[in-house]
């Protein structure tokens, strides 16, 4: 059945806007460059008329001169003695860690240039987010340190260590504190030089403090039952989930584990089986978790906690003295009906919140508590240690400094100059100490500030541990030798604290050798090469809640009247991460930062979310400058109307406005961690202010609505309900009879397909990052962005669809007349290359060079291509490219692509292209050979799963699959196979090889 609602992209084609009608009249932004592509030749557009026919006949000739051009010839010099390990253009791979998640690292002729996923994490069973693909291009960084530094000069780590070790006798014999500072350690061996580092001197604290604090979580465990520690939660065990703004599947802890938790319960195998888990969420800004809710809900962050009140005593907990949210009559009732589901699924069921606050984390855990979710969906007893950091202790350590008790500090993976709320105030407490040491990799906020900076290892040149869960151990090892002249931080440590072993390598495996490996029985070499030891889970037991909430109720009354105080410019702000960007650590890689916002697909920037009908009300349109002021700090920013927001809100990103971060990070956007309140010794991400217009506008470098659908029917979905009826429900199969131009012939051999299921795709963008790595695409930058000229070969597109009261909305003069457009949902597409079997782009290229292969793909041959851009205008799917520049050596585009060091993690398997030639998907055609080699050198045939995708290997939530279509028994043949199954504007006849699952929302009526 053919889908009745309409969907658009962002609301300037919802209003058909006179930019976006005016962008949209033509197929391309601009014309071709031919001025400067001449001027390049010698020659000019501005020609005497006797040379009109010579300019004339260079034409496109001149773009063809461009596209021609190839990378300058470097001479190689071969192995004199080759390693035995390496054989050139064989990869290597090794196993590592990145940030609890055991990874392998692909190298070629020594260099690494891809992560991947570890199939044996029991994290991530083999995927990875985008911050873990883009980790490698950090370790070519240019910014970073070349040698130590010793009071703002180079040095050498034998005048360091002689350094540190004196100030450190001296601090030792005046009986001064000394604080270790650092973002939460998980890693055994860096526990245990840190405990010897303090037995050597005793005055030694080490403070853990993380720029998103978890310490509410932490706190109110300790206080509801008696233990400190952060949950382990069980998202595959949950048939109804009930999140508070809690962005689980993008930032919230460990969203690469909680993804694929999610879409088990969710997929097209749960789907099969008849069952699929509901979701209602709770959230002031639209957040990646929110777009892929069954029903979510606006909710300001002064109602949260009155919320959750409401919700507890809706199942029958024993509360007084709560309110009504009283401005919000569609939350109240959507918590009523949310308290009936709950107490259905007693035993399967889970709350969580997003909040710090320890008494709103509290009344979780008595909701929880009657809902039998310990030991079932949340588990105390294999806790994760991921997070770890104490807030409190943090901000007493500031106070210590600034009464002048501390001597010495040592910083490790954290930058507090950056990322706490009061940077006056740590900045001048910090001056008061007489030894400053970072282990920072380059000169940050913090270590600029330091006499000593130890630049740390990368952890692609480092040795380490990890322990993120209870009973899960992971290996870090070095897959290249240091860059640069940095060294491990826990061997400066070793070192100063004059140890019997100073080596950390051989730390490491003496800590493994007593104990991880002697309770596992694993050898040393076993673990280098699976790269984790799993040792049995403990039985995760029952806990009930048992304590008064009489004074939690209180507190939570007077900060939500602190929130929400009044005025004609009163806000509530609210402060969250995004996925691509995070907490700021990441800022200077350019992978991350032209990553687009899952649902702003906003770039290169943070901004100010406003709801539009509360922007209407104050004047505001997109790209206004507004002004976010408190009574402590003010900044300016760019307005995003953005649907679905909470009236009266703004909500802000943190990660951004960074000043010292690098070439790429620095001066990017507005630092939010100011506007972070410290309450009860937590940090709170929410707290009241005052928003105005400010004077002028600043264009924001969106790439959603750079290509218009047109109204076509691209995206399809149905309810469990219709579905459970008839599985074809949703997939809007057309009955046509196709008349095809060319005669059809048997296809031998292999058909390359992909199989994508809507459902299970959340639209993270790890897929677009992984394919940056892979097939060496180019990052623009903000301004070319603007200009349309983005060079993703996948994107997400993200589409908006009003839900009015269960009402359908057909018409588009409907969608344009409503008033409320907050109550929308939100689906996500993986959008690449089709590889059409009759591909419109291969008919219209006048020198083939888009040509259809025996195999399936639509391939292309760059030295062929002219530019003409023909191929471009006659693609329906609007999935390919053109290469406006020479990338890789023009010094307008100083990434990673334009740099000779940086350019050491290009894939050597795939050519970088030159300006003036089209690009698009190419199915990682160099996976598939190397598939196909392997096999052939194995003398066997070529088995379902030899060949992955790049966007298909790192996917948490296995949404895509590739593979053979000819064999039937392969996972892409028994997935297109499903009823769900549909391709995008199959009407056209084009014969698409991408083939998607229609969408199915377990839905709720609120």
């Amino acid at each position: 059945m053919e889908s009745n609602k309409k969907y658009w992209k962002g609301l300037e084609e919802l209003q058909n806007t006179k930019d976006f009608v005016e962008k949209n009249k033509n197929e391309f932004a601009e014309p071709l460059p031919m001025e400067e592509v001449l001027n390049e030749a010698g020659l000019s557009t501005v020609t005497p008329r006797r040379d009109f026919l010579k300019a004339l006949g260079f034409g496109l000739g001149a773009v063809t001169l461009a596209a021609c051009q190839t990378t300058p010839v470097h001479k190689s010099i071969p192995y004199l003695v080759k390693p035995e390990e390496i054989v050139p253009g064989i990869p290597n791979y090794y196993t590592s860690t990145f940030n609890g998640h055991s990874v392998l690292v692909k190298t070629r002729e020594g260099r690494p240039i891809k992560i991947e996923g570890n199939p044996n994490c029991i994290l991530s069973k083999g995927s990875l987010d985008a911050k873990g693909q883009a980790s490698v291009l950090d370790l070519y960084d240019v910014s970073k340190l070349k040698n130590p530094v010793l009071n703002d000069s180079e040095s050498s780590w034998a005048k360091i260590d002689e350094y540190v070790k004196a100030e450190l006798a001296k601090i030792k014999a005046g009986g001064k504190k000394i604080r270790i500072v650092s973002s939460t350690v998980n890693s055994p061996s860096t526990k245990a030089a840190i405990a010897d580092f303090t037995a050597q001197y005793p005055n030694t604290k080490h403070i853990q403090v993380d720029a998103v604090s978890y310490t509410g979580i932490i706190k109110a465990n300790e206080n509801s039952f008696g233990k400190a520690v952060l949950p382990k939660y069980r998202f595959d065990r949950a048939d109804l989930i009930v999140s508070f703004g809690a962005d689980f599947l993008g930032t919230w802890i460990s969203p690469v584990e909680f993804s694929r938790q999610y879409t088990s319960k969710r997929n097209n195998t749960a789907l099969q089986g008849k069952k699929m888990s509901r979701h209602i969420q709770f959230e002031t800004g639209m957040s990646l978790t929110g777009t892929n809710a069954d029903a979510r809900l606006p909710l300001k962050p002064s109602e949260e906690g009155i919320a959750l009140l409401n919700l507890y005593a809706a199942l029958g907990g024993a509360v007084t003295g709560t309110k009504p949210l009283a401005n919000n009559p569609n939350a109240e009732k959507a918590i009523a009906l949310a308290a009936k589901e709950l107490a259905a699924a007693k035993g399967r069921a889970l709350v969580i919140s997003g909040s710090n606050d320890v008494s709103t984390q509290i009344v979780v855990n008595a909701i929880n508590s009657i809902l039998g979710s310990y030991g079932t969906t949340i588990d105390l007893d294999n806790p994760s240690y991921q997070y770890a950091g104490n807030d409190a202790e943090f901000a007493e350590f500031v106070n210590e400094m600034n009464r002048s008790e501390v001597d010495a500090v040592f910083f490790l993976n954290t930058n507090p100059a950056y990322e706490f709320n009061d940077t006056k105030a740590f900045t001048d407490a910090l001056a008061k100490v007489k030894l400053r040491v970072s282990f920072a990799d380059r000169k940050d906020e913090t270590s600029s500030l330091c006499q000593v900076i130890a630049p740390n290892h990368h952890y692609l040149e480092s040795w380490g541990d990890s322990n993120p869960v209870e009973g899960y151990y992971t290996i870090v090892q070095p897959a290249i030798n240091p860059v640069n002249n940095s060294r491990n931080a826990e061997q400066g440590l070793l070192i100063w604290s004059e140890g019997a072993v100073t080596d950390y390598y051989q730390y490491i495996q003496n800590n493994w050798a007593k104990t991880v490996l002697a309770q596992s029985g694993t050898s040393w070499k076993d673990l280098l090469q699976k790269g984790s030891v799993s040792l049995p889970e403990r039985s995760a037991g029952t806990y009930t809640f048992s304590r008064e909430l009489d004074s939690v109720v209180q507190t939570i009354l007077a900060d939500s009247s602190s929130l929400a105080k009044g005025g004609d410019n009163a806000v509530e702000l609210h402060i969250y991460q995004n996925v691509s960007v995070g907490d700021g650590k990441s800022a200077n890689n350019p992978w991350l930062q032209e990553l687009p916002d899952p649902v702003s697909k906003v770039t290169w920037d943070n901004y100010a979310a406003i709801n539009a009908k509360f922007a209407e009300k104050l004047g505001i349109s997109q790209n206004d400058l507004v002004e976010i002021k408190t009574d402590k700090y003010t900044i300016t920013l760019p307005v995003l109307i953005q649907p679905g927001q909470a009236y009266g809100t703004v909500s802000v990103a943190l990660g951004y406005g960074r000043t010292k971060a690098g070439k790429a990070g620095s001066e990017v956007g507005k630092n939010a961690y100011p506007f972070l309140r410290l309450v009860n010794a937590t940090f709170h991400t929410a707290t009241a202010a005052s928003l105005s217009k400010a004077s002028g506008t600043y264009e924001l470098a969106q790439t959603q609505t750079h290509h218009s659908i047109e109204g076509r029917n691209i995206v399809r979905e149905t309810t469990l309900k219709d579905y459970l009826k008839d599985p074809n429900s949703g997939t809007g199969h057309a009955h046509v009879n196709h008349y095809d131009l060319w005669n059809e012939y048997e296809q031998p051999g292999h058909s390359w397909v992909m199989a994508i299921d809507l459902n299970a795709c959340t639209g993270c963008g790890a897929c677009i990052v992984a394919c940056n790595a892979e097939n060496n695409i180019p990052v623009v930058g903000r301004d070319e962005v603007r200009r349309r000229r983005e060079m993703h070969w996948i994107r997400i597109d993200r589409y908006y669809t009003v839900n009015e009261g269960g009402n359908k909305v057909t018409e588009e003069k409907e969608v344009e007349k409503l008033e409320n457009i907050d109550n929308v949902s939100v689906i996500h597409q993986p959008m690449m290359c089709q590889h059409c079997d009759h591909a419109p782009c291969e008919t219209v290229c006048p020198v083939l060079a888009t040509v259809h292969s025996s195999e399936g793909l639509n391939q292309m041959a760059y030295n062929r291509c002219i530019g003409t851009r023909y191929c471009a205008n006659n693609c329906p799917y609007k999935v390919r490219r053109f290469n406006w520049f020479n990338y890789w050596n023009d010094s307008r585009f100083d990434n990673y692509m334009n740099n000779e060091f940086t350019q050491l993690v290009l894939n050597p398997d795939v050519t970088s292209r030159s300006r003036g030639v089209m690009e698009k998907c190419s199915m990682c055609v160099q996976r598939i050979q190397a598939g196909k080699l392997q096999a052939k050198l194995e003398k066997r045939t070529l088995k379902d799963g030899d060949v992955k995708v790049a966007c298909q290997q790192t996917c948490p939530t296995n949404a895509i699959i590739f593979g053979d279509g000819n064999d039937p028994e392969s996972e892409v043949s028994k997935a297109l196979k499903s009823e769900r199954t549909y391709y995008v504007l199959e009407e056209l006849n084009v014969k698409p090889g991408v083939g998607y699952q229609t969408k199915v929302r377990n839905t709720v009526e609120v």
